[in-house]
């Protein structure tokens, strides 16, 4: 039986009334008058549940193509559209301003950098960090996108190495090398070695080319002031570390250490020689502190340059454009410095390349640490505590009420850029994102390594014990996490954390 049958059986005429008491009257008479009659079974309800489910079938089809409103899902992605349109609108428009409007500091958020400015964050937890990492990455990813090269995204990281920026778009192949960083790493071995890294190392701390013949000479000038003191402390270098061991020797390092402590003597007495050098440079050195953000470059100071800016390029352009022209006050061979050395050693191909990168940080990236009395690395350690209790007060309360302040525990990880806390393959590993991001990222990956061990902490009757190592490191989920914590920060605090070191 067909759909059009059923229909029709569906539109046959009932029985009237007079016709069925015609039939019923006809029943009443004697059964031996009445014809013999054949009764037939009442018809199936089978062909009627077919005709409605077939007419609900239908009738649903029909009003879910009448509908109109769409799904919830795209409701969102149409959403997301719209509001990636409005980014891209903003972008164009402080790119390419009409005219120069100062507008007012609560009011000038720039779109590139999608950020939470809560002043009382919830007690984070993994699957919070998580996802504002994932978002923290996608705001990072989309603030670069105007300075990204698309030649140097389609090359591989060893191809634009070897080949140099595709058209002498600098900006936009340093900006594709950092993405890669970030995404991808460094390849590398399982003990951390790779052909590229102290490479892309040099490139990201923008170390001047160097002559080996005059690496050689530093050498060749004998024992520094220092040596005395260099000579206690390489001996216990990284001394549980067989990989390092294994590697570099203790000559290696005694060398190096001794020539850039030359290097800090030189300068110094050059300094005592001319006094009109020391002055201007205190004054210079004055100015670019008084400027928020990184100091490199002019416009971080200008009043139209929104803090959301100052931070964008502070976490895109730290390592670029260092300031030359001043000429900040020397420093002196410190205890950790042979520490800090260690990776370069381990990474380079030379102790010449080891040298200059060693050198370019501690001069131009980190010279707050080596000069006076450290000053660099107390402020760095005062952040450590006033970014943890801006991410997660209870453990900065729980923490403080042991008397466990980051002067107790925090030094080390903050002199060293955590290279104390094995193993080295992951040290090299998060020395990749400090180099391309900025070493002073470091203050917050000392809170988001405190952020990991959470419930340890809180769970330990005496942290102490706990802080006093901490665990080994995964450089992973360190700059997961730090990616998270960087949108928890106000903007006057990540100033600060940028320019601790200088």
């Amino acid at each position: 039986m067909t759909l059009r049958d059923l229909n029709q059986l569906d539109r046959m005429p009932s029985p009237t009334n007079k016709e069925t008491q015609s039939r019923l009257g006809a029943l009443d008479g004697p059964l031996a008058l009445r014809p013999a009659m054949q009764l037939h079974p009442p018809p199936s309800p089978g062909p009627h549940r077919t005709l409605r489910r077939l007419q609900s079938a239908h009738s649903l089809g029909a009003k879910a193509a009448a509908a109109a409103q769409p799904s919830l899902i795209s409701q969102q992605r149409l959403q997301l559209q719209h509001q990636q349109q409005f980014q891209n609108l903003n972008q164009h428009l402080q790119r390419h301003p009409p005219a120069p409007v100062r507008r007012h500091a609560s009011t000038n958020r720039s779109p590139q950098r999608g950020r939470s400015n809560s002043d009382a964050p919830p007690i984070p937890n993994a699957a919070q960090f998580n996802t504002a990492a994932m978002t923290a990455a996608t705001a990072t990813r989309r603030s670069a996108l105007s300075k990204r090269s698309l030649a140097a995204d389609a090359m591989s990281l060893e191809r634009l190495l070897r080949e140099g920026p595709p058209s002498g778009d600098v900006e936009g192949a340093l900006e594709s090398a950092r993405l890669k960083i970030l995404d991808q790493g460094i390849r590398s071995d399982s003990d951390g070695m790779s052909s590229l890294r102290i490479y892309v190392w040099l490139i990201l701390l923008n170390a001047p080319m160097l002559e080996t013949n005059s690496y050689l000479a530093l050498i060749h000038r004998g024992a520094s002031p220092a040596y005395s003191k260099i000579r206690n402390d390489t001996f216990r270098t990284l001394s549980t570390d067989p990989l390092f061991r294994r590697r570099v020797s203790e000559a290696s390092l005694i060398r190096l250490l001794n020539a850039f402590a030359w290097t800090l003597y030189d300068a110094r007495e050059g300094r005592t020689r001319n006094p009109s050098v020391a002055s201007s440079s205190r004054r210079s050195l004055d100015q670019s502190s008084s400027r928020p953000g990184t100091g490199y470059g002019s416009d971080f100071g200008s009043p139209a340059s929104s803090p959301a800016a100052k931070r964008a390029r502070a976490l895109t352009l730290t390592t670029e454009g260092s300031v030359t022209s001043v000429t900040a006050e020397p420093g002196t061979y410190v205890q950790g410095m042979n520490v800090l050395a260690a990776p370069f050693l381990y990474a380079a191909r030379s102790e010449a390349e080891a040298y200059v990168a060693f050198h370019q940080l501690l001069t131009k990236e980190c010279a707050g640490y080596i000069r006076g009395a450290m000053d660099g690395v107390h402020k760095g350690l005062a952040l450590v505590d006033k970014v943890l209790a801006i991410v997660d007060p209870k453990l900065s309360m729980y923490l403080l009420s042991k008397n466990l302040s980051a002067e107790i525990y925090a030094f080390p990880s903050v002199l060293t850029l955590c290279a104390c806390t094995p193993p080295l393959p992951e040290v090299l590993r998060l020395w990749d994102f400090l180099f391309a991001y900025g070493p002073h990222l470091n203050i917050l990956c000392i809170v988001a390594q405190l952020v990991m061990i959470r419930t340890k902490i809180m769970e330990s009757p005496s942290p102490n014990k706990l802080l006093r190592s901490f665990p080994a490191l995964q450089a992973d989920q360190i700059k997961r996490t730090t990616l998270a914590i960087i949108r928890m920060i106000p903007d006057d605090v990540y100033a600060e954390i940028v320019a601790h070191a200088r």
